[in-house]
């Protein structure tokens, strides 16, 4: 239900968008806030609002780094910490909270955040978060320290090695039982998700993240391009890698989600074969798998009052396919749980977390330079400063903010800006970028720009989505989502000890 939407915007929406990103960048050679001002300075607020957007996403993007080098150093353990519940204090048993929930989310939500009961109760810092904080936010000074003379190296090894840690996963996750039932439920249509407003923000939004659009930070990159750089055919090529990893990236993702919902799904078959064999004295191994359902149907049809007395569990593969696939859910509870079933599990988890390391390091290389570039065009640093300073200074001042996330309540204002600080925002900036260019600055002086820089002008496809296609695309689905989100009472999950 996703892959659809996200396919069809990445096409329309975000490929031609990302051209006129890197054309505009690589022809006014300035950065965010320069190249808006260029055209007019009444439009400087919206390379101010990149800017912003760039910080805020920034800040809860290296949160996420930081809780993931937590998981990554605490990879190097056999068994892995989250494979089992804790003693309780007397040691005679194991942790209520921790036996009434799993080993993955208390883990997660008790043991890495020590997560408060609601978001209005801080609950002080979380020490050992604020330590990973300091490390996230070093590696990022260090990569960029002097902009995109280092980040440019880092990405050699940032950007290469997912793919070959995917490539890994892969062949291990296709020899895993139900990788199958998985990547059949990835590319099954879900009509009902399909028909709904968020789903298509969502995937709007994704295509903006994917692509690091809106955040100011790829006008700055193309800046750097040489004039007569062919940008035209560099979106294309960029536009049908991203699509490709995408695709590949959720086929690995659905290989180990299909094979955890196999698990539970078996699991839960197991306890109620277990419960029908000891309510009607039934000898082992006289109901299987193969023939639950008529079992379970035939006790229910001759002994309903029976059946309707025992603990029997609903067992949904498609609920177990859908639960948790998304946002923190998805890398730090699905595949942490999924992991704790592999043979060899520390190394399986050592090799996860570098590769999300490496996708949010090259994540928030743009992200940095979206914000230190209109800082300086702004002039609101001094000129005089080395980029050292500028990057030094930027990151101090990020971490300190950042120390938010690091509070027991961390969790639910991380949520918060993962739901409002990035979508809605970035596709009104990208809105305003293609009035700005098509309306403003001129469609037809942007066409000889480009056949200037390429030597040809766009095509008809170009054309129509810049006119028309692409920002009618981003109108309709801002105003049906604010439409929904204003009926919509707004709520959040909690993790709540005393109502597990």
């Amino acid at each position: 239900a996703f892959l659809i939407p996200y396919l069809i915007l990445l096409v329309l929406e975000g490929m031609p968008l990302l051209l006129l990103e890197f054309a505009i960048g690589q022809r006014l050679r300035k950065g965010s806030v320069g190249v808006w001002r260029a055209i007019s300075p009444y439009l400087t607020g919206v390379g101010i609002a990149s800017m912003l957007v760039s910080f805020l996403v920034g800040l809860y993007y290296n949160t996420l780094i930081a809780w993931i080098m937590w998981y990554l150093f605490n990879s190097f353990q056999d068994p892995l910490p989250w494979t089992q519940c804790p003693l309780n204090d007397n040691g005679t048993g194991f942790v209520p909270e921790c036996q009434q929930s799993s080993t993955v989310d208390y883990y997660f939500y008790r043991v890495t955040l020590n997560s408060s009961a609601s978001i209005s109760e801080s609950g002080g810092i979380h020490w050992p978060i604020v330590v990973c904080l300091v490390a996230a936010w070093t590696v990022i000074a260090i990569c960029y320290i002097r902009g995109i003379g280092t980040s440019g190296k880092a990405v050699y090894v940032t950007a290469i090695l997912p793919y070959i840690v995917l490539a890994i996963f892969l062949i291990r996750g296709l020899t895993l039982k139900g990788a199958l039932s998985g990547i059949k439920f990835l590319f099954t249509p879900d009509i009902d998700e399909l028909l709904k407003p968020t789903t298509w923000l969502d995937a709007g939004a994704q295509v903006f993240y994917a692509f690091s659009l809106a955040w100011g930070g790829l006008i700055s990159f193309s800046s750097y391009n040489p004039v007569h750089n062919n940008c035209m055919q560099d979106a294309v090529i960029l536009s049908a890698v991203t699509g490709f990893t995408s695709i590949y990236a959720a086929t690995v993702t659905y290989t180990i989600i299909g094979f955890r919902a196999t698990e539970k799904y078996d699991n839960c078959i197991s306890e109620n074969i277990m419960t029908l064999s000891n309510a009607f004295d039934l000898p082992e191994d006289s109901i299987t798998t193969s023939n639950y359902e008529a079992a379970f149907n035939h006790f229910n049809s001759s002994s309903p009052d029976i059946v309707l007395g025992l603990d029997i569990k609903t067992c949904d593969m498609h609920k177990l396919l859908s639960e948790g696939v998304e946002g923190t859910g998805l890398a730090f509870i699905v595949f942490t749980e999924a992991i704790t079933k592999m043979p060899g599990s520390p190394a399986w988890s050592v090799l996860f977390f570098i590769m999300l390391l490496c996708l949010g390091l090259s994540t928030l290389f743009g992200n940095i330079e979206g914000v230190v570039v209109p800082l300086k065009d702004l002039n609101m640093l001094p000129k005089k400063w080395p980029q050292e300073a500028l990057t030094g200074v930027t990151c101090v001042v990020a971490f300190v903010i950042s120390l938010l996330f690091a509070q027991h309540s961390g969790i639910y204002w991380l949520t918060l800006f993962d739901n409002f600080a990035g979508s809605v925002p970035l596709l009104t900036i990208g809105l305003f970028e293609m009035i700005a260019v098509v309306y403003i600055y001129g469609i037809d002086r942007f066409n000889e720009d480009l056949e200037f820089m390429v030597g040809r002008k766009p095509s008809i496809f170009w054309q129509v989505s810049w006119r028309f296609i692409s920002p009618l695309i981003v109108l309709v689905i801002l105003v049906f989502y604010l439409v929904t989100q204003a009926q919509e009472e707004l709520t959040y999950l909690v993790w709540d000890p005393n109502s597990v």
